[in-house]
């Protein structure tokens, strides 16, 4: 029985910004490489949206018909404390786990 993969779009689509501005396809290929998530275009876009919208990235100029991202200054502060927190809650976890 697999519990799947990891899955908060909006978390995967800044993760995947963090080295740096992508297009919407690469985006979706370097989130299944990052996370084994394979995010749908609808997905991946309402994450984009939403995002777009907190003002945690923002769109870059379109190259051909693809439209790229790049994480802002917020976008990384929010990303920091959301896997510092991810990182907390593991390590807690893991270590309940080796009292067993």
């Amino acid at each position: 029985m697999g519990l799947g993969h990891y899955s908060d779009p909006p978390l995967l689509v800044l993760a995947s910004l963090a080295d740096g501005p992508k297009h919407g396809h690469a985006m979706i290929e370097d989130i299944a490489m990052l996370s084994g998530t394979r995010l749908g275009p609808g997905t991946l876009y309402g994450a984009i949206a939403r995002l777009e919208q907190q003002g945690l990235i923002r769109p870059l100029e379109a190259e051909e018909r693809r439209q790229p991202y790049k994480i802002t200054a917020s976008g990384i502060r929010i990303l920091r404390a959301k896997l510092t927190t991810l990182h907390q809650f593991s390590k807690a976890g893991l270590k309940r786990l080796e009292a067993q």
